[in-house]
């Protein structure tokens, strides 16, 4: 199935359950803490936008801001909800920006469906001015590795969180909804920490929040899951080899 069919396909379940206030992860985590990890930045370019909820509350925040999403149906709502950012089609392994015109770069959970992350990390310190930040959310490699999840042990009276297939980069359709799938592919974070230093991208902050309690009361419902982070943010500056 190709990738992008698959994102086509699925908008409008996803704008429908995942923006516009809909899902409360967006609304009390992940929009607050992209706006304050970018605060004081004046040009962000925001890969894999979708329909650009990320986009316009940095926009409200004064920010000037590209949105790219290689979806249409994604970008097309992206257009119609308006909001301030300029939004276009276009994948992360070419970005359609000058070298060096901006002073940071926005990929928020979507590196887990881009396949050739070397070639986006590059397209990045491209775009990117010496000094510039990229901000980037992944779900988190290690507690969020495919086939985690709760284990409720009636036989030892323990609960606990399973850890999947870590160490081995993989990719898996993941089905969502009844007809509905999406890529997700899976890498340590050793493979992102090294490609972005291999481009001259050097983690300078890195957090692991706990979810929110809202989400945690909404999903779970076990307090023990406050203990078991589902992002990993990295902020990188970028500092080019010397001659660059």
């Amino acid at each position: 199935m190709d990738r992008v069919a698959g994102w086509d396909a699925g908008a409008a379940w996803w704008q429908r359950e995942y923006t516009d206030g809909a899902d409360v992860e967006y609304e009390e985590q992940i929009i607050p803490l992209v706006v304050e990890q970018l605060r004081g930045t004046r040009r962000v370019l925001d890969i894999g936008c979708g329909e650009g909820q990320v986009a316009r509350r940095l926009a409200a925040a004064g920010v000037e801001v590209i949105g790219l999403d290689p979806s249409g149906p994604q970008i097309a709502r992206a257009h119609e909800r308006g909001g301030g950012p300029c939004f276009t089609r276009s994948s992360a392994e070419q970005l359609p920006v000058a070298d060096r015109c901006l002073d940071a770069v926005l990929a928020c959970l979507a590196f887990e469906h881009v396949h050739d992350m070397p070639a986006a990390v590059r397209e990045i310190a491209r775009v990117l001015v010496p000094g510039g930040l990229l901000v980037l959310l992944v779900g988190h490699p290690l507690l969020q590795a495919p086939g985690s999840g709760w284990i409720d042990d009636k036989i030892l009276d323990e609960r606990y969180w399973r850890i999947g297939e870590y160490l081995r980069e993989h990719a898996v359709l993941d089905e969502v909804a009844p007809g509905i799938s999406f890529e997700f592919i899976h890498r340590p974070v050793f493979v992102y920490v090294n490609t972005l230093a291999e481009h001259g991208l050097f983690v300078e902050h890195m957090e692991e929040p706990a979810p929110p309690p809202a989400l945690l009361d909404e999903v779970w419902g076990y307090p023990e899951a406050a203990t078991i982070p589902r992002i990993l943010v990295l902020r990188c500056v970028f500092q080019p080899p010397m001659g660059r």
